[in-house]
């Protein structure tokens, strides 16, 4: 390991407010865990941003190193699930919200954290699948455990330009299914969606359009809600008999009001999910489908944008402000911007 390497840290000032910076940090600046590794690449997710403001309530004490997700090479390892040499990745649990994360060109990491990254997969695509795939892949996996099949008919994804989103809309456009994509960006953004797979592209709008009454025209066999808020309530009318609601994210808000009607009278399901502490079996599981079978090869072809230290801090500004469109992810090993 170097003596110093570059990490971006996020420091509480003295006189209020909290300050992002590029720093030198060395070995025995990084906090407790049973394997260090080398970082390769990083991603930029909007918890990233958060994690970066004053009032963005996702950092539990500072300083901080954001990056929720990072893959790279194990150098030192006190663990017996990992061995030097190992490349693995990491998304959810503890790293850059109370641990050092992902945006160092090393990390000390407990070995809990880690999956080894999948055959099929380089560490650069499985950063741009990330913490936003992996949330994409369990939704798709939810909706298929809860019995809905390519031949029940059309899938709604919401948010479709957002790193979840555009993921799901490639995986499942794989795996058969008949695509229906949301965007507040549907006039920039169409032909990237269809690119993806959408079979459909529509806006925002219609997609939150109230149904009128109880119940509404059954439209979705499923839907793919990275955004809920108050329309969680109108899609849920418009559920066919049997389909699936699998709701991951909360940028449309956190509150929504509904009945027990598409509950007891068509049988869905609304299914929650959670990316952070997924049990490690199913963890496991769903990473080696996405270097598998499942493997959104278009949303790798079409959506990553690469970038080096110097861009981070711009980029993290136009996430928060909502401007990403598909994944970006960070050279750690890079102090050059990216052509």
């Amino acid at each position: 390991m170097k003596n110093t390497f570059p990490a971006y840290v996020v420091r509480k000032e003295e006189q209020g407010g909290v300050k992002a910076a590029m720093e030198q940090l060395t070995k025995e600046d990084l906090p407790n865990g049973d394997v260090t590794l080398q970082v390769q690449y990083s991603s930029v997710n909007f918890k990233d941003g958060l994690a970066t403001t004053e009032k963005g309530g996702v950092v539990r004490e500072y300083p901080i190193v954001p990056g929720i997700d990072l893959a790279g090479i194990v150098e030192e390892s006190v663990s017996g699930r990992f061995a030097p040499g190992d490349r693995v990745i990491s998304t959810g649990f503890e790293p850059g919200v109370s641990h050092f994360g992902g945006y160092s060109q090393y990390a000390r990491l407990s070995s809990e954290w880690l999956v080894p990254l999948p055959h099929g997969l380089s560490e650069k695509e499985a950063m741009a699948i990330g913490t936003a795939g992996f949330t994409a892949a369990l939704s798709v996996d939810a909706l298929l455990r809860a019995g809905v099949t390519p031949e029940m008919g059309n899938i709604l994804v919401t948010g479709a330009t957002g790193g979840v989103g555009s993921m799901a809309v490639a995986i499942l456009s794989k795996l058969g299914f008949e695509v229906t994509a949301s965007t507040g960006k549907k006039d920039q953004q169409e032909q990237l969606l269809r690119n993806l797979g959408a079979s459909h592209v529509i806006s925002r709008e219609e997609a939150d359009a109230p149904a009128k009454g109880a119940m509404g025209k059954q439209l979705w066999s499923g839907v793919i809600d990275p955004a809920a808020g108050p329309a969680l309530a109108e899609r849920l009318k418009q559920i066919q008999y049997g389909g699936a609601v699998a709701v991951s994210g909360l940028t449309g808000g956190a509150a929504f009001e509904s009945t027990v009607f598409p509950f007891i009278l068509r049988g869905i399901q609304l299914i929650g999910i959670d990316s952070v502490y997924c049990p490690m079996e199913r963890r496991e599981r769903i990473w080696k489908l996405l270097g598998g079978e499942w493997k959104p090869d278009r949303a790798l072809e079409l959506g990553i944008q690469e970038i080096s230290w110097a861009q981070l801090p711009q980029t993290l500004e136009t996430i928060l402000k909502g401007g990403a469109v598909g994944r970006t992810v960070v050279n750690t090993m890079s102090d050059t911007p990216a052509e």
